[in-house]
């Protein structure tokens, strides 16, 4: 099993940055496909972006050139990079790890572990 713990959300003003960590123990992250994905009140779950074991990555449209995704194998850690942040940006933002690959990565049911999450709050 790995545990997932997230950190580094706040509240920023619109066109500001922010970057996610997360941080996962009992096991390497190497062995996993990580991801990101956050809810709005009121609004369903949608996925972020992920970073394959391979180490490519993959993102929803409306962050793409704006958010990047990076993992530290040697921390065992995560990043979400958040640049240029949007009011609609404002979610709790969760990360995720799944053992197996899955062409429907953008799907939240396919993930086998999630963090507590972390409130990003953008202000216009």
């Amino acid at each position: 099993q790995v545990q997932l713990v997230e950190s580094g959300g706040g509240l920023v003003q619109a066109g500001g940055s922010l970057r996610l960590s997360c941080a996962a123990s009992g096991r390497t992250i190497s062995t996993y496909n990580m991801g990101w994905f956050r809810q709005a009140p009121g609004n369903k779950r949608e996925f972020v972006g992920i970073t394959w074991r391979s180490g490519n990555t993959a993102y929803r449209d409306s962050v793409k050139g704006r958010f990047t995704i990076s993992r530290d194998n040697a921390k065992n850690t995560m990043y979400l990079q958040m640049n240029s942040l949007e009011p609609e940006d404002t979610a709790v933002y969760s990360c995720v790890a799944a053992r197996v690959a899955r062409s429907t990565y953008y799907d939240w049911t396919n993930y086998d572990y999630w963090g507590q999450g972390t409130q990003v709050t953008v202000s216009s």
